[in-house]
C-alpha cells in the first residue's frame, strides 16, 4: 500500500496516532525549563531526564518514542534528533529514522511538524519543494523492505498516511501549499523508480532471467507509452554483439539487449545515453566464484535496474530530456558452452578482446551497450554497473566510484549527487590503468593488475565511448546492502536512480 501525503493544518477527521517532532541537541537542553514549556511539563520533564542520563541526546538518526498517556493530544510523539545546517542530507535521514520508529509502533497515520528553526536554513538554501521532496524520500524509501516469497504475507506493515503540519509561524516564506505538494508529488514519483528498481534487484534469479528482465523492461515501456526494442541472440549475431554474445552462451537463458527510447525534449539534439549492467545472475562463468556469498550474485544487474527506475521517473515527471536507455543482459554461467580465458572475441564496435578472466563480463557486455547507444543517438553517454570489487576495497558501502572522459560531465553527476545523497567519488582515470589491459592477442584484454582495478575496469568501458562525454559509475558497493542503514534497506538499495533522475532533469 502507497503511503498517502498531505500538507496544511488538521480539518477535523481522525486524529493521527503520532507527531514528529525534529529536535536539535541546543533545543533539547531547554525542555524541563518550567517558563519555557514545549509540549507539556511532564513530557518536558522526562525528555530532560533521558538528555541528562544520555539516553536520548537528539544526535542525528537518534529517535526517542514518548507515550504521552492522555497528556497530549495524540498517543505518541517521536523526538528525531536533527543536526543544524545538514541540509537536505540530514533532513532525508532524520526522516528516515522517524520512519523507522513509527514501523515499530506500527503507526498508520502519522504528522511531521514542520519548524522554521529546524527547516528555515535548507528552505532559503535549496527551496520548500526540495524540502517537501527530500522528506518525503526519507519517510517513504526508509519503509521499502524487500518483499519475502513466503506463504504468509499477512504481517507486512504499512504507514498509509503522512500529514505535514506546519507550526505557528511557518508562513508563506516557507512554501505555501502548492510549492509543498509539488515537492512532495515529485519525491513520491522518485521513490516509486526507486522501489521499482529495488524490487527488480532482488527477485531471485531463477525467475529474473534475461528473457524475463525484458518482459519487465516491456511492461513498464508499454505502461509509460515509451518506443521499447528487445533484441534476441539471433539479431544479436546479425549485429555482431560479441561482448553480449560471449558472455551469455554458457547460459540455457539467452541474452538480449534491451533499447527504451525516451523523447522529452524534441526540440534538443542531445540524447543522454544511460546503459546499465544487466546480468541476471553471475557466477563468475569458467574463472567461477567462491561459493560463500554467491548467492548475492542476483544483485549483479543492480544497474539496469537503475537505469529503468530513473527512466520510469523521468517518464512520469514528463522531463524535458532525451533518453536512450540501453540494457545488454546475460547470465554468466560454466558449462560446455561457456566462453573461457584465452577466447578472443569481437564486439560490436569492432575492437577484440583477449578473455583472460570470465568474471569480468560486465566489462564486455557494456561495451556493447555503449555502442549500441551511440548507434541508436546517444551524444553523451553514463553507464551504471556493479563492475568490480575493486571499488569496494577502495570505496567500502560508502561511495559509488566514478571514472570519466569529460570533466564537465562528471561535474554535473557530482552535483546531482550532493543533491541527492547518493556519495559519488572520482577514482583516477590514468593512462597507466589502461596499459594493464593491453594484448598481444587482441586490442585489448578483458582484465589487468588488481591493483587500481577499479579504475581499468572503467576504463575498459570508456575504450568504446568513441571519443563522445562519459561518465561510469561502479556501484559494486552500494548497490547491495549486507544490513540497513538510513534509508536503506538490507539488499538492494536501488541506488543511482535519484541521482541519475536529478541530473537529467535539472535545467541546464
Amino acid at each position: 500500500m502507497a503511503t498517502s501525503f498531505t500538507y496544511g493544518a488538521r480539518s477535523g477527521g481522525q486524529l493521527p496516532e503520532a507527531l514528529v517532532r525534529f529536535i536539535t541537541e541546543e533545543q533539547l537542553k531547554g525542555f524541563g525549563d518550567p517558563a519555557n514549556v514545549i509540549i507539556h511539563p511532564e513530557i518536558d520533564a522526562r525528555l530532560k531526564k533521558g538528555y541528562d542520563k544520555e539516553v536520548f541526546q537528539a544526535k542525528p538518526k537518534q529517535t526517542e518514542i514518548v507515550s504521552t498517556l492522555g497528556l497530549f493530544e495524540l498517543p505518541y510523539i517521536v523526538f528525531v534528533g536533527y543536526e543544524d545546517g545538514s541540509g537536505l542530507d540530514g533532513i532525508r535521514r532524520a526522516a528516515a529514522a522517524a520512519a523507522k520508529a513509527l514501523k515499530s509502533i506500527r503507526v498508520k497515520h502519522a504528522e511531521v511538524l514542520l519548524q522554521s528553526t529546524i527547516l528555515n536554513v535548507a528552505i532559503t538554501e535549496k527551496g520548500a519543494d526540495a524540502v517537501a521532496q527530500a522528506l518525503t524520500e526519507g519517510l517513504v524509501l526508509a519503509l521499502h523492505d524487500r518483499k519475502p516469497l513466503k506463504k504468509d504475507q499477512t504481517d507486512r506493515f504499512a504507514l498509509e498516511e503522512i500529514t505535514f503540519k506546519p507550526e505557528a509561524g511557518f508562513d508563506e516564506k516557507h512554501g505555501n501549499k502548492q510549492v509543498w505538494e509539488l515537492g512532495i508529488n515529485r519525491g513520491k514519483i522518485i521513490t516509486d523508480g526507486v522501489g521499482y528498481a529495488r524490487d527488480l534487484t532482488n527477485l531471485p534469479g531463477n525467475d529474473l532471467t534475461p528473457e524475463r528482465l525484458a518482459f519487465h523492461a516491456e511492461e513498464l515501456a508499454n505502461s509509460l507509452d515509451l518506443e521499447i526494442e528487445v533484441i534476441d541472440e539471433w539479431t544479436a549475431t546479425e549485429q555482431r554483439m560479441g561482448g553480449l554474445l560471449s558472455v551469455g552462451q554458457g547460459s540455457i537463458n539467452p541474452p538480449r539487449m534491451i533499447v527504451i527510447h525516451y523523447k522529452g525534449a524534441s526540440d534538443s539534439s542531445e540524447t543522454l545515453g544511460l546503459i546499465g549492467k544487466g546480468i541476471t545472475f553471475d557466477t563468475g562463468g569458467i574463472s567461477l566464484k567462491k561459493a560463500p556469498g554467491m548467492e548475492e550474485m542476483i544483485s549483479d544487474m543492480g544497474g539496469a535496474a537503475a537505469v529503468l527506475g530513473a527512466v520510469k521517473a523521468l517518464a512520469e515527471l514528463k522531463a524535458e530530456v532525451n533518453i536512450v536507455a540501453v540494457i545488454p543482459t546475460a547470465e554468466n554461467m560454466p558449462s560446455d558452452r561457456a566462453f573461457k580465458p584465452g577466447d578472443v572475441i569481437r564486439t560490436m564496435s569492432g575492437y577484440t578482446v583477449e578473455i583472460v578472466n570470465t568474471d569480468a563480463e560486465g566489462r564486455l557486455v557494456l561495451a556493447d551497450g555503449l555502442t549500441t547507444a551511440i548507434r541508436r543517438g546517444a551524444t553523451k553517454l553514463i553507464d551504471v554497473a556493479t563492475l568490480t570489487g575493486a571499488v569496494m576495497v577502495a570505496l567500502g558501502y560508502e561511495a559509488t566510484g566514478a571514472v570519466t572522459n569529460n570533466d564537465s560531465l562528471m561535474e554535473e553527476v557530482k552535483r546531482a549527487s550532493e543533491q541527492t545523497g547518493e556519495r559519488v567519488w572520482q577514482l583516477p582515470a590514468y593512462a597507466e590503468f589502461k596499459n594493464n589491459l593491453k594484448s598481444d592477442a587482441a586490442d585489448l584484454k578483458n582484465s589487468g593488475s588488481r591493483y587500481g582495478g577499479a579504475s581499468a575496469g572503467g576504463l575498459f568501458i570508456g575504450h568504446f565511448a568513441e571519443g563522445l562525454p562519459w561518465v561510469h559509475l561502479d556501484i559494486g558497493g552500494t548497490a547491495w546492502l549486507e544490513a540497513s542503514r538510513g534509508w536503506e534497506p538490507k539488499g538492494a538499495t536501488g541506488v543511482m536512480v535519484r541521482t541519475l533522475v536529478e541530473l537529467a532533469s535539472t535545467k541546464k
